[in-house]
């Protein structure tokens, strides 16, 4: 009695292993992946980007801003390096011409 329970119950295993292969799942008809090709290919356009002008000068509290190796105060906004002059407290969108410039050195 035992060996005809192992028996059916190793048979009922196979028949779910075999039952869960890819290999046995129906074929998709022509119609039902045309329709999906056919979504698939429909695209949305795409959302403009909407860039906002770089402001030129900042005001920016020193406690946020951050200190440079010789000493300068700077502060990162989207990507783009501002530099406080120590002449008015503002910080300056960075050029080349901070580097001799006496207002962007610390005193």
């Amino acid at each position: 009695m035992q060996k005809k329970s192992i028996a059916v119950l190793c048979i009922a295993c196979t028949i779910l292993i075999y039952s869960c292969n890819r290999r046995q799942a129906p074929q998709q008809t022509a119609s039902v992946t045309s329709a999906t090709t056919t979504a698939l290919a429909v695209k949305k356009p795409a959302a403009k980007k909407v860039s906002t002008p770089v402001p030129r000068v900042i005001a920016v509290n020193d406690n946020v801003a951050k200190k440079n190796i010789d000493g300068r105060l700077y502060y990162d906004l989207d990507g783009h390096r501002y530099w406080r002059n120590y002449n008015d407290g503002k910080y300056y969108l960075f050029n080349k011409s901070m580097y001799s410039d006496s207002a962007f050195i610390p005193h």
